[in-house]
């Protein structure tokens, strides 16, 4: 056979000099990792992890406080006179509402959902309460004094019991399991009930003051909504300003223009529901309030059970628990959150039962749920941190224990909070 010529092999080129290897740097992670917020989540300034200045920190904190406060005055001004109280039982009332308010939230932010949450006094407690109030006829006591005391001390002695049915859901699982089928379709009409199922002490109250109420709710919406876009092309900080602190500025304001109408005599001849609602100075609770009183147990008395109220009670406990878990849902939406798994729910639960437990030793005379006015302010000033709630119930405590500097802001007329209401409710059922 002859040899057959074969072509021979293309060059092989040589491989390329090799560069230096760069360490890898992994990604952070854990609690010191810096995760900037305005690449996760559009809408917001600041997210659950990360925090504003302790300046910043300090004032929204402060708005939060404010903010819980309208609502605390507003459910102790339903029940303290249904229960035969006079204006110094409805201060010493607001401070332990107050005191147990901080602790529940501290409870929540640092063990619970450990969400940007004020757990705060919840109005799904009026029924039972006025149910227990109406059943103490006035014939019975000499005074009204002693009618309050007896009926404060009802009211406790079925919240502690009905406290043991969350904390027997929540710490068995049983909760958490319910929980798991939470789906989209479930879960969005909760938030929205949450949202908008609280307007009565919206745009009702306003109505009962409309020279206070409608003055302060036109001018929330046009400084949150329109101002910062004018001041936009002037200077930037201005903007910011108005975005984050516009409802300190219009507190301020319209309180004040309150407090010149009521110097001026608008409402020396007016009816007195008039003057409860209008003037600055008819609540009493200056007055009224201690200088300084710590929430002590059975501030009261001695807790009288019976097995009607108890039973009354838990239904409103089981409202709470519903309340909770929607308001749960949208914190986690407007602070940037995963939703809440069942597990953390459950917890959430079990504890909100010790909160009422506590409440009920401390003597408020309502348990608490998650404060829907304060997650739609999470959405209003797009700021999610959760060190800006656990430094607003520093406020809660120490405003609880120093009677007159808390009733000073409790005294702001309701008015002004529910022209908050209307926006805030609806921030959370959007």
């Amino acid at each position: 056979m002859g040899e057959t010529n074969q072509p021979p092999p293309p060059p092989v080129a040589a491989p390329p000099p090799m560069m230096p290897m760069q360490p890898m740097m992994a990604p952070a992670v854990g609690t010191g990792a810096i995760h900037p917020p305005h690449e996760q989540f559009h809408h917001l300034a600041y997210c659950v992890h990360s925090n504003p200045s302790w300046v910043q920190v300090a004032a929204l904190a402060f708005l939060h406080y404010l903010v819980m406060l309208g609502s605390t005055v507003m459910l102790a001004s339903t029940i303290v006179p249904a229960m035969g109280g006079n204006a110094g039982d409805k201060a010493r009332v607001i401070q332990s509402f107050l005191f147990m308010s901080g602790i529940n939230t501290l409870l929540q932010t640092l063990v619970g959902t450990r969400l940007p949450t004020i757990m705060n006094a919840s109005f799904a407690f009026v029924v039972p309460v006025l149910s227990i109030a109406r059943e103490m006829d006035p014939n019975d006591f000499t005074n009204n004094h002693l009618r309050f005391v007896h009926t404060m001390r009802t009211t406790q002695g079925a919240l502690i019991v009905a406290s043991i049915l969350n904390m027997i859901l929540g710490f068995s699982t049983v909760w958490g399991a319910y929980a798991k089928k939470f789906s989209p379709v479930i879960m969005t009409p909760v938030v929205c009930v949450v949202g908008l199922g609280l307007f009565e002490l919206g745009f009702p109250q306003v109505g009962k003051c409309v020279e206070i109420g409608l003055p302060m709710l036109i001018l929330a919406v046009i400084v949150q909504q329109y101002v910062p876009h004018y001041f936009s092309h002037i200077h930037e900080r201005i903007t910011f300003l108005f975005e984050r602190y516009s409802l300190l500025l219009c507190i301020g304001i319209v309180w004040a223009f309150a407090a010149i109408l009521t110097a001026a005599g608008a409402y020396n001849h007016v009816s007195l529901k008039t003057q409860l609602h209008c003037r600055t100075d008819k609540s009493f609770l200056m007055s009224s309030a201690p200088w300084i009183k710590i929430p002590y147990p059975f501030q009261w008395g001695t807790p009288i059970f019976t097995a009607g109220h108890s039973f009354g009670m838990m239904g409103a406990v089981l409202v709470a628990a519903f309340e909770s878990t929607g308001a749960h849902f949208a914190t986690a939406r407007l602070a940037g959150a995963t939703p809440p798994p069942g597990h953390v729910l459950s917890r959430s639960v079990g504890l909100q039962g010790i909160g009422m437990f506590l409440e009920g030793i401390f003597g408020a005379p309502a348990g608490s749920s998650v404060s829907v006015g304060n997650i739609g302010l999470l959405g209003l000033t797009k700021v999610g941190s959760r060190r800006v709630i656990q430094i607003s119930t520093g406020f809660m405590i120490f405003f609880s224990i120093f009677g007159k500097f808390g009733a000073f802001f409790a005294s702001i007329p309701l008015p002004i909070f529910a022209a908050i209401y209307c926006i805030l409710f609806g921030i959370v059922g959007e």
